[in-house]
């Protein structure tokens, strides 16, 4: 299941940067992640201050 990243974004990098397939992006108020490349492993939840990334049920 891919990640997204709910409101909580504060923009900081820190997931863009820890993404090993580089599937997260600045979208226009908050980073955003690509679905396709998204292997779910976690990265990005794991190093975001802010808890932003979470499990996309969609």
């Amino acid at each position: 299941m891919a990640y997204k990243i709910n409101q909580n974004c504060i923009s900081c990098g820190a997931c863009e940067l820890a993404c090993p397939v580089n599937a997260i992006s600045m979208g226009e108020d908050r980073y955003v992640i690509d679905k396709e490349k998204c292997i779910s492993c976690g990265t990005c939840a794991s190093v975001c201050p802010m808890g932003a990334p979470e499990p996309d049920d969609e």
